[in-house]
This record gives structure tokens, sequence and C-alpha cells, in this order.
């Protein structure tokens, strides 16, 4: 019900932004609002858009030289194109050092909002090499120190949090990092969710999660190596990839489809390997990338008490039946990859092989998991290939199982002109190929039971005009989770932006026809339109936000809702304000919005919307000096139609629920 207590709630957020934007005005980065134009259609496509934000986010932290920059570290910059990460290179060689961003115009393929966004994450340097591996007296002389503490308090409180989760109901954590340039990074993520035990019941260590890390790159022949906790891709990501994959709409954009073995600095508790990996030059243009991991997971357990049912990837242990569950069995992973280039040719042959403790036996009574992956070991191998010219970037990656089930992914992105590039993509993952680390293109976020086609284009006819479109066709040949028999899903998406000196105007329309059972188990269709309009305006350190999002779905029943959201930012070289205010009013959870929505470094935040009511925040940053800064943000929801959110353990008894984020980090 709509209180008292709610409308204070709203009252003093909006008061509180209004006076800060006409007090003072923008917060946030360019590249987070690219970000969220990229992840906008990923919310039901199982991609891991929060690993893309973590990368970005720590590459805006630690910029990378432009004049000393290698491939590999372009191919960071997850949102740049094979083609435009050889061109930048091939610039640079040719014609540097650059000394100004400007110059980046004379690069055909790099369209002006990339190079307004590689400000974010690249500098200038002088051009000079350094000479080698820097030593151990320098690293531990000049080493940067960055010590970051966050923490949640929710100012409400839970069903289980009065009876029922063992611990309190905060959350914090802490990210210590220690780095030198681009060749050393190490450091240590401890990290604690609501409800979970703190020194306390099972958990006498303190933190429920702790990560930890060293780095090294550029070390002569060895480009890179982690050992600790890491994170990996080989190729397309068909047989090896727990770091990132992008979903359709970026796919138009950022094609990149590098080979990467990264530190896992983050606190997701499931998508890791822990062990050693590292990246070796042979001889120039070949390389290999052997890698080892052992680590515990969490899982559920078959009635008999030996087997696997499910692999767990919460990483929730706030009851005794989670903590039950903790680190209950093990995964071992050894494999590699090699990977030679030459003048625009890649070719690459990867393996994995991956053991579990217990045997792998998911229910199989349900008839959408009766292929899911199962056993006690699991082989993938694969080889993939890549072709880039000026025009023509060509890649693919072909897998198979040890079972002889075949996945295979191929992408064609031809620049026709320096305004008009288009891209087919084309997959075929078997609904019987079966693996544990795969993660790549696909409809359903799962490398098996699909067959598609994709073909988009991305058009800038000037400078200020932008039109993007692409149209998915994809094949499900064994019945998926709430469809009992094969389907098809069709997919079609466009969007223009146009650009004026102070004025932006983007609206994107999306429909997706899929089926769904309907109460008695017979597939139906499934139709869903979602638009956005969105207006910025922006004068010196102010921008204005005015944004608007609407879906229809069609089922058994009509399902309709919307959005209007306003969000005002600041900022200065100490002082940075960023706030929003926004009704959301849909008919079921069929018709939910999902927003993105600005935090404190290193947290992501992506909630989706779905009832009648206000969602409103609020967040400041200061700099008290160039060593220390604080970082506040507090967010409200209020529903007009409940009585209480959510339902079991996480019930809360009214119908407001405001968190606040607290962040302090100290570089020294």
């Amino acid at each position: 019900m709509y209180t008292h207590r709610t409308a204070t709630v709203i009252l003093t957020t909006v008061i509180l932004m209004t006076c800060v934007t006409n007090a003072y005005g923008q917060m946030g980065q360019q590249w987070e609002e690219y970000y969220e134009n990229l992840i906008e259609n990923e919310e039901e496509e199982g991609q891991d858009i929060e690993s893309g934000y973590e990368i970005l986010s720590e590459l805006a932290e630690n910029k990378i030289d432009l004049n000393n920059a290698t491939r590999e570290d372009l191919e960071k910059i997850i949102f740049l194109s094979d083609t435009q990460i050889e061109e930048i290179a091939e610039y640079a060689y040719r014609y540097g050092p650059i000394r100004s961003f400007g110059e980046l115009a004379m690069i055909e393929s790099l369209d002006p909002e990339r190079r307004e966004l590689l400000k974010y994450f690249t500098y200038l340097g002088d051009g000079k090499q350094q000479d080698g591996f820097p030593p151990l007296k320098n690293i531990l002389k000049d080493g940067k120190n960055e010590l970051t503490a966050t923490a949640r308090i929710p100012c409400y409180e839970r069903r289980g949090d009065r009876n029922g989760y063992l611990g309190y109901k905060y959350k914090h954590w802490l990210r210590y990092v220690f780095k030198y340039g681009q060749y050393v990074q190490a450091g240590i993520t401890a990290s604690q969710d609501s409800g979970e035990p703190f020194f306390s019941s099972n958990n006498k260590a303190g933190y429920d999660y702790y990560s930890f890390y060293v780095s090294i790159r550029k070390a002569g022949i060895l480009k890179s190596a982690v050992i600790g906790r890491y994170r990996l891709k080989f190729g397309m990501g068909l047989v090896m990839n727990n770091d990132f994959a992008f979903g359709k709409t970026a796919a138009l954009s950022s094609p990149n489809s590098a080979n990467t073995v990264r530190a896992h600095s983050s606190r997701s508790e499931y998508n890791y390997m822990q062990g050693g990996a590292a990246t070796i030059e042979l001889v120039r243009g070949l390389e290999i990338t052997p890698f080892v991991s052992y680590r515990k997971i969490d899982a559920t357990f078959g009635d008999d008490g030996s087997t696997i049912r499910t692999i767990l990837k919460t990483g929730y242990h706030r009851t005794m039946s989670e903590i039950s569950r903790k680190h209950n069995a093990t995964q071992t992973a050894i494999g590699g990859n090699i990977r030679f280039r030459w003048k625009g040719i890649a070719v690459g042959v990867s393996s994995v092989h991956t053991t579990l403790d217990k045997e792998l036996r998911p229910m199989s009574g349900q008839q959408f998991r009766r292929y899911y992956p199962a056993g006690k070991s699991f082989t993938n191998y694969g080889v993939y290939y890549g072709y880039l010219n000026h025009r023509l970037s060509i890649g693919g990656e072909t897998a198979m199982d040890k079972a002889g089930k075949i996945a295979t992914l191929n992408r064609l992105t031809w620049q026709a002109s320096p305004t008009l590039a288009v891209t087919a993509l084309q997959r075929f993952y078997s609904y019987r190929y079966a693996s544990l680390t795969s993660m790549a293109f696909s409809d359903i976020g799962r490398v098996q039971n699909e067959s598609g086609v994709y073909v988009g284009t991305e058009w800038t006819p000037y400078s200020r005009l932008t039109f993007t479109a692409y149209a998915d066709i994809a094949h499900h040949a064994w019945p998926r989770y709430r469809v009992s028999n094969a389907s098809t899903t069709r997919d079609y998406f466009a969007s223009l932006s146009y650009k004026l000196d102070n004025l932006s105007f983007d609206g994107r329309y999306r429909i997706r026809k899929r089926s769904r059972d309907n109460s008695e188990n017979v597939p139906i269709g499934l139709t869903e339109h979602r638009v956005r309009l969105t207006a910025d305006y922006r004068n010196g350190k102010w921008c204005h936000t005015l944004r608007s999002d609407m879906a229809l779905c069609r089922h058994t029943e009509q399902s309709k809702g919307w959005m209007t959201m306003y969000a005002a930012t600041f900022s200065t070289d100490r002082v940075s304000i960023y706030g929003t205010a926004g009704y959301f009013d849909t008919d079921s959870y069929d018709s939910r919005i999902y927003v993105y929505e600005r935090n404190v470094m290193y947290n992501f935040s992506f909630p989706s919307f779905y009832g009648n009511g206000i969602r409103c925040t609020l967040a400041a940053k200061v700099g008290l000096n160039e060593r220390l800064s604080i970082m506040c943000k507090a967010g409200t929801t209020a529903y007009f139609d409940r009585k209480h959110i959510a339902s079991g353990y996480q019930q809360i008894e009214g119908s407001s629920m405001t968190d606040i984020d607290f962040q302090l980090r100290w570089k020294f």
C-alpha cells in the first residue's frame, strides 16, 4: 500500500535531486551510457554483461598508452572490432607517435563515437618504448596501490533477517590492487553477501568469499601470465570462454574475437578458473596458452548423495541448507590453445578437459534437461580461423565434444564504406553438444540446441545520424525451458540516433516472436514489442536525460507496461552528482522494464521493474584529494499496488524499499 512513510521517502529523494541538479549538475561517464546501449537487449540472452562492465571499469582506472599499445592491449577495449584494432595499431606504427585524438579521424573504420570513447581508456604517451620488463626494485618502489571498501545498507528488514538467515542484513566487500603500469598487477577481493554469517556460525574465516591473483605481462616471450584466479577466452568461445560475450546489439559494433587471459578480480563466485595460465610467444606470430585449474564448486546432490544434480552459480551461503552445499564438489580443468597469426590470417586450435569429483546427473524427468551436460568428465576441442583486411573481417570456430557432437559459429563483417558496415553470423549448436566451459553468441544463452542466422548493419550517412538494425532467426530442435516442442525464435531490432551540438535523440524498437507453453503445456505464440525513446541535453558540465520505455506482450493474454525516467548528471574535477526519478506501470512480469543504473565503482546494477510505482536514485562522488575519494548512492523503490515486496525469506513487509551504497577509495 502507498503509505505516509513511502510518500516521505519519495518526496525527500525528489527534493534532494532537484536541489542538487540546480546547484551542481554530471556524474558518470560517456562510456557507461554507451555500454548501457549495448546491453539494452541482453537481459534475456544470458550473456555475462556484468563482466563487460568490470573490464571497462578497470580499464578506465588504468588507461593504456595508445602510442605503445600492442594488439593485445587494444583487444582489452571490448567495444573495438578486429578491423578497428588492426587499423589503430597500423596507424600508430606508421605515423606515430599520435599527438592528438583528433588524428584518429584518419582511421576510416573508427566512427566519431568510438574516437570519443577511446579518451576514457587510453592516453597519448611520448612513444618511447621501455627497455624490457622492469626490475623488481622499480616495481616495488613505483607500484601503485588502491584499496576500495564498499558497503550496502538496506533500510528495511526481510523475513530471513528476522528468522532464517544466519548473518546480518548488511552487504560489504573489500578490493585491494597493486599495479605497475601494464606489467604487473596483484590483488585480493573479499566479499560478504547480505544474510551470510561473518566470523560466526560455519564461517570462521570472516568473509564468505576471497579471490586472489598475480598477473604479469610483457615479460619477454611471456606475453601474459596469471597465478590464482583468472578468466579465459579462446577463439569464438565454443570450447573455452568464462570471460565475456556480447549479445545481439553489440555484435554489430564490437565483434572482437580476441584470446584473453585475465585476472579474476570481481565478486562473482562461479565463473572463474583457479590455478595458472600463461600465453607464450614461441616465435613471432606463434603463441601457446596452457592452463590448469582446480577449484571447489557449490552443488546440489541427487537422492543417492553421491551424484551432482545441479552446479550452483548464485554464491549465496545464508542458511544452513545453503552452507551445506558450499564447496561440496570439485572441478578440475586442463587444456590450452595454440594460435598462429600472419598478415591478417589467424588460425588456432583449442582443447579443454574438465573433470568433476562426482558424476553430474541432471534431473532428466523434465524433457528440456534430457541432453544437459552429464557425466564425470568432459572433453572439448576445436579449430578457429580468421582473416582480416581493410574491408573484410571473417572469423569462425568449429568445436566437438568427446561424443563427436558439433558446435560451429561463423562471422563475416564487410566494411562497405567508411559509413556502412554489414555483419552476418551463422551458428549451429547441436542439442547434444556438451560443455561446461563454453559461452558464445546465442539466442538463449547456451551453446546448445540452437541453429540460426543473424544479419545486421550499422550505417552512419553523416556524423550526426546513425542507423542500426538486425534480424535474427534461431531454431531450437529440442524442447527448451517452458517450451515442450521444437521451436523457432524471430528477433528484429532497429534504432536511429541523431546528435546535434548539445542535443541527442535516440529511438529503438524491438519485436521478438517465439513460443511458450500455456497452462496445458501446449506451446503457443509469444510476441513482445519493446520501444525506447531517449533525449539528452548537454551544456558544459550539465546533462539532462529523459527516457521512456514501453512494452507490449501477447501470449495467453495481453500484458503492457511503460516507464518514464528523468536523469540529471554533473561533474567537476572533485565533485560528481547523479540523480534519477522514474515512474513505472506494467500489467505483469512479462512486460517488465529493465533499466541500467550507475552505481559505485565496480558495482553493476541492471534492475527490472514491474507493477506500479516510483524509482528514485541519488548519488554523489567527492574527491577529498588526489588519493582519497568517497561515493554514496541511495536508491528507493515505492510500489502503489502491493503491501509487501518479494516472497519467502526475501519478503519485505511494506510497499517501499531503500538501499544505501557507500564506498571509500584510497590510492597510495
